[in-house]
């Protein structure tokens, strides 16, 4: 059993594993050299902070032990990827892929004898999204019924969400003038709309202010992410874009003026660009429970283990 992506995984997966992600936080002591002394192996094509931290750190609390591969490092880079994939499966009991190309993902993932962790790629990041149901359990009591709204760029974060909220019964609103072009996938928006959960904000066909009232105004939770990709954010070669970006993006802008007089909760899945996608300020509102967020990768990344070990 891998998880690329969680559009195969039942309600049951998704719940069991946020339960078992709190119960790891809560008694941690219970599951120290539970996976007794498994593998897991990193392989990493992009920078991370709080992913490369949840699976090194996470195996190793569980009392396994961690190996990470940078990409330009190894030989992945020069041979064939699947004999690589069937390579590295022989040393390791899982592996957690951090790749830019979805499709080079599903190529690993075919090739692999051992589960295969997507940790990021330019559809999908499901990781993200089982701390983020993990987090909105622990503050909310609930994940049914529950309103999210994502302001800012459609892209592999808001995908999973979609694909998670649709499962469990969250229902995403979104509010974004841009999708990243990798993250088109309309057989998944068609089957959340379907099911009512998903629900797109035409901006341009509805006034900007009265669309982000109407959406904030009925959320639980607003939430975003960073409107250019954190590989291309300094990237030369993209700064016309994402000055284009930039410019056409402040009104979506999350700040405190944009929330006065509003409850929900603010998240964001970081590294933020302060002053961009989301004020300093709201960073550290009282509202704001991103840094609880981010904390929880670290238990729901354990839970994936537990539950792709147990399975393989």
């Amino acid at each position: 059993m891998h998880l690329i992506t969680l559009k195969p995984w039942s309600e049951t997966d998704i719940l069991e594993t946020v339960e078992n992600s709190l119960k790891i936080k809560n008694h941690p002591e219970k599951y120290r050299h539970i996976v007794g002394g498994k593998s897991l192996c990193l392989l990493f094509q992009k920078t991370s902070t709080r992913t490369r931290c949840a699976g090194e750190i996470g195996i190793t609390q569980l009392g396994g032990h961690a190996h990470y591969l940078d990409w330009r490092t190894t030989n992945f880079a020069l041979a064939d990827l699947s004999d690589e994939m069937r390579v590295l499966s022989a040393y390791v009991d899982i592996i957690l892929a951090r790749f830019l190309k979805h499709a080079e993902l599903v190529e690993a993932a075919a090739a692999a004898t051992v589960p295969v962790i997507n940790g990021c790629c330019d559809r999908y990041h499901p990781t993200q999204a089982l701390g983020d149901l993990m987090t909105i359990q622990e503050h909310l009591g609930r994940l049914e019924g529950v309103k999210l709204c994502f302001i800012g760029v459609h892209n592999n974060v808001c995908n999973s969400l979609i694909a998670a909220g649709m499962k469990v019964g969250v229902e995403v609103t979104v509010v974004a003038p841009e999708i990243n072009p990798a993250a088109v996938d309309k057989e998944l928006w068609e089957q959340a709309s379907r099911k009512g959960l998903y629900k797109p904000i035409d901006t341009d066909t509805t006034s900007l202010e009265s669309s982000l009232e109407k959406a904030i105004a009925e959320s639980d939770i607003v939430y975003t992410d960073t409107w250019v990709d954190m590989e291309f954010f300094t990237d030369p070669a993209f700064d016309k874009e994402r000055k284009r970006r930039l410019e056409k993006m402040m009104p979506y802008q999350l700040n405190a003026e944009l929330l006065k007089g509003h409850e929900c909760r603010v998240m964001h899945c970081l590294p933020a660009h302060h002053g961009y996608e989301i004020s300093g300020e709201l960073v550290n509102d009282a509202r704001s429970i991103i840094f609880e967020q981010s904390e929880n990768r670290l238990h729901s990344m354990k839970a994936i283990f537990l539950k792709l070990l147990a399975e393989s």
